[in-house]
């Protein structure tokens, strides 16, 4: 049947789904556990993001954490925003990038897969994995991205940092 998942189906995509945010929660732990350990600074509230890197798409990316404020790398965040009609080219990341969509629906398309995402899904990305993002709604798409380890910070500002930014 077309457009309907069988009970096999359903249980499979719950399962995966299952350990997906099952394997985000235990790094999330890791990550809480090695900066308790690190024994950083006392922690400083941010005014906005380390940067904001504007793309070619329109899309702005803020960077939020990074090693310049966490004090290593094991993780960073950011908020992306792509703009109503955006659609990325196809990109692959130096790390895993878990997306978390605050507003809008997007299409992202992990391998060839397209995969809609709405306000409170997540999207996952391996190293090895293509992704592309499109925006399907007729307003901005917001997301919270993780990249684990860091690094993607560094890769993007090289990339769409202007000097004058730096």
């Amino acid at each position: 049947m077309a457009g309907k998942l069988g009970p096999r189906m359903r249980t499979s995509s719950t399962r995966r789904a299952a350990r997906r945010l099952g394997a985000f929660a235990s790094g999330l732990l890791v990550l809480v556990v090695a900066v308790a350990r690190a024994q950083l600074p006392a922690y400083e509230k941010s005014g906005g993001g380390l940067a904001t890197l504007s793309l070619p798409t329109g899309a702005t990316i803020e960077i939020l954490v990074e090693t310049a404020n966490l004090g290593s790398g094991e993780v960073e965040l950011a908020e992306l925003t792509f703009p109503a009609g955006a659609q990325s080219a196809a990109h692959r990341h130096g790390s895993i990038e878990i997306l978390y969509v605050i507003s809008g629906r997007m299409d992202h398309v992990v391998n060839g897969e397209s995969h809609v995402l709405e306000p409170g899904m997540v999207g996952i990305v391996r190293p090895e994995d293509t992704v592309e993002h499109r925006v399907l709604s007729d307003e901005p798409v917001r997301v919270l991205a993780v990249w684990a380890p860091g690094g993607e910070a560094a890769r993007l500002r090289s990339r769409f940092e202007r000097p004058a930014d730096r």
